[in-house]
């Protein structure tokens, strides 16, 4: 298997309404590395949004080449898209998408009801415990602040084991100290070898990422390496 988890080639999208065609993403061609930590950055209305969800199998491109794990799944009938986006990838929204009147446990248990991943109950818990809310894991998420259902959302997208994470936005509702938790969660993850693709229209938070995308209006304008990369973790920059 090559190196490269995601290759998009020649990738567009059109949307059709009452015969008006309206072209959202322009031709993009890039690659996405196994263990990097990626930002797709972009003003609203730039494509990016559009980008993460054929990129995380919630939409088809019109035409053009996906590659995923060395297969071309641009293509794929809504089954088989299913499949992969149970297995393959998970999602941390802006909002959370959180059960409100349910526990952490039961919430992050979630993505298990249609997995044939074993163990629940082990995997429940160490994805919770992985946040920092092992405390906190009887309670019920609507008992709980902005930041820690976000780190409930992130065990959420953990416990499956995923070979992609998606960040869309995670700290869009979140207050600055909050957000600097969530983005050092990110990190450690990264450190420990998933692949995150974070979507954000904030420098500031993209500066955590190892690489930086560029979109405006559909098309890329810039695709840079982070030359000084932001550390939540150390609470500093760092010269990568």
């Amino acid at each position: 298997m090559s190196k490269n988890i995601i290759k998009i080639q020649d990738l567009k999208k059109d949307y059709v309404n009452d015969e008006m065609v309206t072209s959202v993403l322009h031709g993009l061609n890039f690659a996405i590395d196994q263990g990097e930590f990626l930002a797709i950055m972009g003003p609203s209305g730039s494509g990016k949004s559009t980008l993460m969800h054929i990129l995380g199998f919630l939409d088809t491109p019109t035409s053009g080449k996906y590659i995923f794990k060395d297969r071309d799944v641009s293509n794929l009938e809504e089954d088989d898209l299913a499949k992969i986006r149970n297995e393959e990838v998970s999602f941390i929204f802006q909002t959370f998408n959180l059960l409100p009147k349910t526990s952490v446990y039961e919430n992050v248990k979630l993505p298990l009801l249609y997995s044939a991943l074993g163990d629940h109950d082990k995997r429940v818990k160490e994805a919770i415990e992985s946040v920092g809310l092992s405390h906190r894991i009887n309670n019920l998420s609507n008992q709980l602040s902005g930041g820690e259902r976000q780190r409930v959302a992130i065990a959420r997208a953990l416990v499956t084991n995923p070979s992609v994470i998606f960040a869309d936005e995670p700290t869009g509702n979140l207050d600055t100290k909050s957000g600097q938790a969530v983005m050092e969660i990110l990190e450690e993850l990264n450190n420990n070898g998933h692949t995150i693709i974070l979507v954000t229209h904030e420098q500031y938070t993209a500066q955590h990422a190892e690489r930086i995308i560029k979109i405006i209006d559909g098309k890329i304008v810039s695709d840079d390496k982070v030359v000084e990369r932001r550390s939540s973790i150390n609470g500093d920059n760092f010269i990568k």
